[in-house]
């Protein structure tokens, strides 16, 4: 997150924290979502992810039938540094902007 900040004064360093935080997510909370899918409630974890279509997909198809609920299992810690970094650098264009 270093390289990400570098650059920016300490005003705009701490507009960019206040903002990331706020958009990132924990891979063990995407992991328990994910977990439901085995319970039956597939595709949370996407729409928590701002994934909505694919969350809505995930629910109605049983995680296409339990197989990508178990390859997002393997792979949640992938899929939430992909978010979070999108994420960062989301909030990185909003405060280049001065929103």
């Amino acid at each position: 997150m270093h390289q990400t900040t570098s650059g920016l004064s300490d005003t705009q360093k701490q507009s960019f924290y206040n903002i990331y935080i706020t958009k990132r997510k924990s891979p063990q909370d995407i992991l328990i979502f994910a977990l439901l899918g085995l319970a039956g409630i597939a595709g949370i974890h996407r729409i928590v992810m701002g994934q909505i279509t694919m969350g809505v997909l995930y629910l109605f198809t049983a995680g296409f039938f339990f197989v990508c609920t178990i390859m997002d299992l393997i792979n949640y810690k992938t899929i939430t540094n992909e978010h979070n970094q999108k994420m960062a650098y989301e909030s990185m264009s909003i405060v280049k902007i001065g929103v």
